[in-house]
């Protein structure tokens, strides 16, 4: 028996019509043109992929831009919405849907078609791929990749939504475009922002070890999953909340929480940086229908001595202060504008320095992932795939079923295992109580601790 997908189908996905606008990406579009993201939704029943790929057609309609390719012009990056297409695979595997979520964030999982991201800037790949998985159990993984020059994670969702909408026969929610994304800029951000830009250029010495720490990153690192239960969460909530003396939010504290314990874990008492990026559309009084990339950081020093609760202190006060205090969009793009395009692929996020230990906390838990429906069926699980193992890096999400928290954190392997042992789960899980019932992921999913 074999778990690994085989081919049953393969189609091109179209809208069947071309608007053949063009999108002029924006710096920071620009910077994102070698990544590729990747999740997975699962759901218990099958899915009829013909009415899946209808409704993505429908869908795709309304969102061009993920059925187009990218081009340069000028040196400049820019998305056509041509209506080329989507690749769109259906597989098959004997294993269990169980079995296939317990594979969702190992490398080589083939859950997903992962977006070529250095050849879809040039034209030769696509922007978005799909690929249904069928599980011998009856159960359906529908695995999605999309470039990242073309949108975050809210454009994903707000795609997944009207594809949804689309196979349900309701109405399809707006989108909105961008012809061009600095233009849009340009208006909405404030004269003024915190000045610091989240980018900066390496040295020669630098972007070599960079470029080793991403060529071992297979080999050097893992990808841990750990899971949270409401009551859990609450508990860390008051308990936090009371020492900071002021009310935390679950991202707060979970953020919080996580990092101090892993630095515990790995008897690191160095002050680092926490980066946590925060979707900027509702800071700026732009439409949540708005396609593309709009998201900025907080970038907050970490010192182990102060406390967990004082982290969660300082990022919430962080988060009330964000529009003055912390955004850095029109930093961003002073700082690029002024090393110019031919020089953007030699910058890197701040964000990324795992010399430096710069720990990185991805909050996706209020995307609406459980509630988007394909053929009357909400998704049991969501997860991000195994996007390239980049150490220090993490994303939280709602848990199986919707219930509690899952976080997705890759760590350098020695680390990885300690935090898979007695110890580190009774680190990880100090707030839980002999009376609170084990979360469903970890019942459903082995290796989640």
């Amino acid at each position: 028996m074999s778990i690994w997908p085989r081919l049953q189908r393969s189609r091109t996905v179209r809208a069947g019509h071309a608007t053949g606008r063009v999108l002029r990406c924006g710096l920071m579009d620009t910077m994102l043109a070698d990544l590729a993201v990747s999740v997975v939704l699962c759901f218990e029943q099958p899915l009829d992929d013909d009415r899946l790929a209808t409704g993505l057609a429908r869908a795709l309609g309304r969102v061009p831009v993920f059925a187009g390719r990218l081009r340069t012009v000028d040196g400049a990056l820019e998305a056509v919405c041509d209506d080329s297409g989507v690749p769109f695979e259906v597989h098959a595997v004997d294993g269990t849907l169980a079995e296939a979520m317990g594979r969702v964030a190992a490398p080589g999982s083939e859950l997903v078609d992962p977006v070529d991201a250095p050849a879809a800037r040039t034209g030769g790949a696509p922007l978005l791929t799909v690929r249904v998985t069928r599980t011998a159990d009856g159960g359906t993984v529908l695995g999605c990749s999309w470039h990242h020059a073309i949108g975050d994670l809210h454009s994903f969702m707000l795609l997944l939504r009207i594809w949804s909408a689309a196979v349900e026969g309701d109405p399809l929610p707006a989108a909105e475009l961008v012809a061009d994304q600095d233009a849009l800029l340009a208006q909405v951000l404030p004269a003024e922002d915190c000045g610091r830009p989240g980018f900066r250029v390496p040295s020669p010495e630098e972007a070599e070890l960079l470029a080793r720490t991403v060529a071992a990153g297979p080999l050097a690192n893992r990808t841990v999953q750990i899971a949270f239960t409401d009551e859990e969460v609450a508990r860390i909530r008051g308990q936090f909340g009371a020492a900071a003396g002021r009310r935390l939010s679950s991202g707060d504290v979970l953020c919080a929480h996580l990092l101090t314990t892993l630095r515990e874990l790995d008897g690191d008492d160095a002050e680092r940086m926490l980066t946590v990026p925060v979707n900027a559309r509702h800071w700026l009084g732009l439409s949540p229908a708005l396609v593309g990339n709009l998201l900025s950081e907080i970038h907050l020093p970490h010192r182990p001595q102060d406390g967990p609760a004082a982290l969660a202190g300082a990022l919430r006060a962080a988060v009330e202060e964000f529009p003055t205090a912390h955004l850095n969009l029109r930093a961003n793009l002073g700082f690029l504008a002024a090393i110019g395009r031919s020089r953007l692929r030699a910058c890197v996020p701040l964000g990324f320095d795992p010399a430096a230990r710069r720990f990185s906390f991805s909050n996706w838990s209020r995307f609406g992932a459980y509630r988007v429906r394909f053929q009357g069926q909400h998704p049991v699980f969501f997860s991000p795939a195994a996007n390239y193992p980049l150490p220090w890096v993490s994303w939280t999400v709602e848990g199986f079923r919707g219930e509690g928290y899952l976080t997705t954190v890759v760590l350098p392997a020695r680390l990885a295992a300690r935090v898979r042992g007695a110890d580190g789960r009774a680190a990880l899980h100090r707030y839980r109580s002999v009376a609170d019932e084990p979360p469903t992921s970890s019942a459903v999913l082995p290796k989640v601790l």
